[in-house]
């Protein structure tokens, strides 16, 4: 016999059971197949009601990790939001996909506030919003307790720390909450906090022992470049003239250059206005929400803008002048790319901003000791700006996290200079740091390493080092530049709590024991690099992206109609990402409809149908040329005459297509958004049925023999489990070259 809601609802509450597993909560209520790395380990935590911190960057899924265990549970979840518009927009989000969400804060009136509040009294609520004032206003707190809280998520909690880049003295209070609700789960998430940072946040929250999820901070999707300051408002205009009607932010350090900028793009017909706190709140809300509902294209800010906007379909953002810290602009960019498809970051810089930022310190009421870390984020942004290694790992770099490649979609990586092996460099400033038990910073260390007549040196006796000298015969700046970019490629730890001082790690004493080498690229002043990187030549689109990104244009002017008759923002009914999906695989049917990012149960109910039948209508008119041309999912579409319809061809031919394009397996992965080990499969099959497909060149002729004489030795047979193997070799060799070899001797041995 079915249970009765109302029954449900009441063995919930007293037993607590787990009714929908966690996966399909996130295809039925968000739409998505899989969790990202991390969330399901999250979620499994906060479910066995234990506290952790969760860092992710913006746009890598933060949110998932406290509202999907919101609803797999009876009772309320509390998350505790800085400002208003985030709020807004994340309820608004929730409350599109069927989740039953609100917020309180002081844009409700009263009438609002107390049908949300009886709400949660009935326990009909899923996930309530709150600010930090809210939550601490008279009473509020002890409310609370009455309640059926089950899960605490604290967003934006970089905030609490005053080592943070956006300390707020409210959230100092937030450390009460766990005296209040101590058997009660808390999350603590930010997008932004180094290892300082992370640890004075678990102290602030009374949470210390907390677990600590950090998920990689490697944004791909973001490509990053810097430009030199000069001519901006040019280079400005021919930048958003190469990407029409996109959404994009400008973040300028004064009111001033806001104003004037947007005033020039609008001169020019692009569709920006000013943002910042000298407006009054109206004319504020009134820029946002138009922009919010692409109403308005380009907004030129300062950074009061964007910290609580969820848009997820800003496409690029512009930073006209240098941020303060690597922290703030990180995020700041973040705010590009949200849906995890393709988006553009631009930094400009040049050296007069350096003083300027620090004179705008020096004349804060900040205390001594809070000036002197500013100052140090000032001089990584500028060692940011001036770098000759790939961009995204230095910013990895800042947030602890080792990287191994360059990314190949940074200004750097696609004008890459002209590097050494700096091996003997990186092991003179290494030893340095070492025999100077890790007291010296960047200045010291080099006044070390080129002998100085130094004071402070003689105290401390490093002339008396082995090292002391062993790197005079170059100039200070080229020490300067070859000690950044070993900074910056993770070399070496800056202690910013103990002076900014350096520190070793498991790469530097991986380089000073030999294991590994370190590349340099040869020193060159900034303007040098920089007009080298501005001779780039971007690369044209084939005839496939042209058909993808019209009928994407046509899906997207269709979801704006709608947003408008819904008198809601478009990303709310569905993000870019899901877009340019749907326009990738084309579904004309309810089950590949389904299989579209980002589409769950209630998106299909509301606008699958509707979607599908502009898909039908942008193929239909279509010359025969470019059906030839169009891909479906997994599929391509060719024309068949005689009946008139698209017969397929299969996800195989599609890979063996890329491959043949002269992409190798990681390429096609990210193309067709599968795994590589998936693609792998796919190149296989074809091998074994004769086709021409150079397997040998993912695995060296060594490792080949080595895999394909312990299958000789086990007997190995085609198409048997490749854990034995594995196994046997003690697992030296991964499943996925394996797999290539056997490939290789079936085939020679066939």
């Amino acid at each position: 016999m079915p249970i009765h809601q109302n029954n449900l609802k009441f063995i919930l509450k007293k037993t607590n059971i787990r009714l929908i597993p966690k996966e399909r909560i996130l295809k039925n209520f968000f739409g998505y197949d899989k969790f990202r790395p991390l969330q399901a380990e999250i979620i499994d935590h906060l479910i066995d009601g234990k506290d952790c911190m969760v860092l992710m960057p913006t746009g890598g899924g933060k949110s998932i990790c406290f509202q999907v265990p919101a609803l797999m549970q009876a009772g309320l979840t509390l998350v505790v939001s800085p400002l208003i518009a985030l709020m807004h927009d994340q309820v608004q989000a929730l409350r599109a996909n069927g989740v039953k969400a609100a917020y309180i804060n002081s844009s409700l009136a009263m009438h609002e506030v107390r049908e949300i509040e009886q709400a949660c009294r009935d326990n009909e609520m899923k996930l309530l919003y709150v600010s930090p004032e809210k939550l601490f206003s008279r009473g509020y707190l002890d409310w609370l307790e009455t309640l059926p809280i089950k899960l605490i998520a604290i967003d934006e909690s970089h905030c609490v720390s005053t080592w943070g880049h956006d300390f707020r003295p409210e959230y100092t209070q937030l450390g009460t909450l766990k005296k209040s609700f101590p058997q009660i789960p808390m999350v603590a998430l930010t997008a932004t906090a180094d290892r300082v940072t992370r640890k004075d946040v678990l102290k602030q929250l009374d949470i210390p022992d907390a677990k600590v999820f950090i998920s990689s901070f490697d944004r791909p999707n973001l490509s990053l470049t810097v430009a030199a300051g000069r001519n901006r408002v040019k280079y400005i205009e021919k930048f958003i003239a190469e990407r029409p009607r996109q959404a994009g932010i400008i973040y300028c350090l004064s009111r001033r250059n806001t104003e004037s900028l947007a005033e020039s793009l609008a001169k020019i017909g692009i569709r920006a206005k000013a943002y910042h706190a000298g407006f009054d709140t109206a004319t504020r809300t009134k820029t946002q929400n138009e922009f919010l509902n692409d109403e308005i294209d380009v907004v030129c800010a300062t950074i009061a803008f964007g910290m609580g906007i969820d848009k997820s379909n800003v496409r690029w953002v512009i930073h006209y002048s240098l941020p303060a810290n690597v922290e703030g602009f990180y995020q700041e960019i973040g705010r590009a790319g949200r849906d995890g498809t393709k988006a553009d970051t631009l930094l400009f810089y040049s050296y007069n901003e350096i003083a300027v930022r620090k004179e705008m310190v020096q004349n804060s009421n900040l205390p001594e000791e809070m000036k002197e870390i500013q100052y140090a984020k000032i001089e990584r942004m500028k060692q940011y700006a001036e770098a000759q290694i790939c961009r995204r790992r230095i910013l990895l770099s800042y947030f602890n996290e080792e990287v191994q490649r360059d990314c190949g979609n940074c200004d750097v990586c696609k004008n890459p200079p002209r590097r050494f092996d700096g091996t003997i460099l990186a092991q003179k400033a290494l030893s340095a740091i070492a025999r100077t038990n890790e007291k010296v910073a960047m200045g010291m260390l080099i006044d070390v390493l080129r002998g100085s007549n130094n004071r402070k040196i003689f105290d401390n006796k490093f002339h008396e080092i082995k090292t002391f000298g062993a790197g005079k015969d170059l100039k200070y700046e080229e020490w300067a530049d070859y000690i950044l970019q070993m900074m910056n490629m993770g070399l070496m730890d800056i202690a910013h709590d103990r002076q900014h001082i350096f520190e070793i790690n498991n790469f530097s004493r991986q380089v000073l024991s030999g294991q590994k080498t370190v590349q340099l690229a040869h020193y060159k002043p900034f303007e040098e690099k920089q007009a080298e990187r501005e001779a780039a030549i971007p690369k044209e689109k084939n005839k496939r992206e042209i058909i993808k990104d019209a009928l994407f244009e046509r899906l997207r002017t269709l979801r704006k109609k709608i947003a408008d008759e819904r008198r809601t923002p478009p990303y709310v009914i569905m993000s870019d990402a899901t877009l340019s999906d749907m326009a990738q695989k084309k579904p004309l049917t309810k089950a590949e409809c389904l299989d579209v990012s980002g589409i769950g149960d209630l998106k299909y109910q509301q606008f699958g149908e509707i979607f599908m039948t502009e898909i039908k209508n942008f193929i239909n008119q279509l010359s025969p040329e470019e059906k030839m041309a169009v891909e479906r999912r997994n599929v391509f579409l060719v024309e068949n005459k005689e009946n008139s319809s698209l017969s397929r061809v299969d996800t195989y031919q599609y890979t063996y297509e890329l491959y043949k394009e002269g992409n190798d397996i990681d390429q096609i992965a990210v193309k067709r958004q599968l795994s590589p080990t998936t693609i792998l499969g796919h190149l296989c099959k074809f091998y074994d049925e004769g086709v021409d497909i150079d397997l040998m060149k993912y695995v060296s002729a060594k490792d080949y023999l080595e895999i394909t004489q312990v299958a000789k030795q086990m007997k190995y047979e085609k198409n048997a489990a490749l854990k034995p193997i594995f196994e046997a070799m003690n697992e030296k060799h991964d499943y996925q070259k394996i797999r290539i070899a056997m490939a290789i001797w079936f085939r020679e041995n066939a």
